[in-house]
């Protein structure tokens, strides 16, 4: 029993969709894992922007 693809266009949409997931998922991880280290970067940035701010403690 052969089956016959209703509409072509549509298997290029979602191939289109699993693509943009995918790369949505791997944004996501490299975000979740880089993500302090990239806010320590712009608070250094900042601090060293306006030395008179007084730091927070921690």
């Amino acid at each position: 029993m052969a089956f016959k693809a209703r509409n072509p266009n549509g298997q290029g949409l979602v191939e289109y969709a699993l693509i943009l997931v995918l790369v949505a998922v791997v944004v996501i991880v490299i975000l979740a894992l880089l993500g302090p280290a990239i806010g320590n970067i712009f608070s250094n940035i900042i601090d060293s922007l306006n030395p008179t701010a007084t730091p927070t403690p921690s």
